[in-house]
């Protein structure tokens, strides 16, 4: 199969440090090359992969200094995939509804993997104008606040079964990893950490939009608190020794979390997940087998004292048996084969 892949430009794909989008592109991406696919990627220039790459710019706008304007970036790539729209069988978008106008008019399969939030009232009068676009959840969770859009599926992430290391002894510290973010309540890990007299590691970037929440709110915690030490922005290779080595993840969301892809990488190691309940965190950690899902402060307390109750052995075999990549690029081959099917793509070329 020809297939396009249309990533984010904020980031290389995979990510040198954060980013979840990214990542599960090139994962997805490289699963399909794997498999026999013919894949053009479309992303920044410093991307990595087995597909045919298309870049529209040199570098990862986060990481270029000369970039102002981000959009003129991403409109260019959706010029390229179009004068180009003949060449694939199918075209995978995982920038949101930004191609949605060119999209209902092109002459080729295609469907978009939606990644963030969708509880936004700005969002709904573009997507009640756009309920023929089809579309993929990546949790059921997500769907909630947009039921009535053209949903064609919901697949779960997925990662390489052999990216992360099983290590089947427990570490001695709480990891966080993500974002230092008001939703990401990293104040909420230190909180826990407190409470139960276990250290906890705090690997994490920040975003220039979540400095000043950084300054005032976080750093203070950071220096006064003796069990807590933050690390700073790891890298995918760091990040393995980072989540198999510790003794839980702490995953204390207060937001509707999407899917959670750290969730999945814990698991990968062996290491039990203490959640926080929301989003799709039900649908990913399995309640007193994989982890925990707490409501407060002193529900997560006691969920990391009950830890020993938890198999790694077994939170290794749930990633296998429901997150590794050749799953997530089964279930987005049947999606396309579908799409395919359903449009009249022949009739549109003659």
């Amino acid at each position: 199969m020809r297939i396009a892949q249309v990533a984010p430009l904020s980031e290389s794909v995979p990510p040198k440090h954060y980013g979840g989008t990214e990542r599960i592109v090139s994962y997805l991406t490289e699963e399909l090359v794997r498999q026999g696919h013919d894949v053009t990627l479309f992303a920044s220039g410093d991307s990595v992969t087995r597909a045919r790459l298309v870049a529209p710019c040199r570098r990862s706008l986060r990481l270029s200094d000369g970039c102002i304007d981000r959009m003129a970036h991403h409109v260019l790539m959706l010029e390229q995939v179009s004068q180009r729209a003949q060449e694939f069988d199918v075209v995978h978008y995982h920038i949101d509804y930004l191609h949605f106008p060119l999209s209902r008019r092109a002459l080729i399969p295609h469907i978009t993997t939606l990644h963030g939030r969708l509880d936004i009232p700005d969002l709904v009068p573009l997507y009640e104008q756009f309920r023929d676009m089809p579309v993929l959840s990546i949790s059921n969770a997500q769907r909630e606040p947009l039921p009535w859009v053209n949903w064609q599926a919901t697949i779960y992430h997925g990662l390489p079964e052999e990216l992360f290391r099983f290590r089947p002894k427990p570490g001695s510290y709480l990891a966080f990893l993500g974002r230092i973010s008001p939703e990401k309540r990293v104040d909420r890990a230190i909180e826990i950490a407190k409470r139960t007299g276990i250290p906890l590691k705090v690997a994490a970037k920040v975003d220039p939009v979540d400095k000043d929440y950084f300054e005032r709110k976080i750093e203070p915690l950071l220096r006064d608190s003796a069990v807590v030490e933050s690390v700073g922005e790891i890298s995918d290779g760091d990040k393995d020794e980072f989540l198999g080595n510790a003794y839980a993840l702490l995953f204390p969301i207060d937001w509707p979390e999407p899917f959670g892809l750290v969730m999945i990488e814990a698991m990968a190691c062996g290491t039990p997940v203490i959640a926080y309940e929301g989003g799709a965190v039900s649908e990913v950690i399995e309640e007193g087998r994989t982890g925990f899902i707490v409501k407060g402060l002193e529900d997560a307390a006691e969920a990391v004292r009950r830890v020993p109750e938890l198999s790694r052995v077994r939170c290794r075999e749930a990633f296998e048996k429901r997150f590794t990549a050749a799953r997530m690029a089964s279930d987005y081959l049947q999606v396309y084969e579908r799409v395919i099917r359903r449009h009249p793509v022949d009739a549109l070329k003659k």
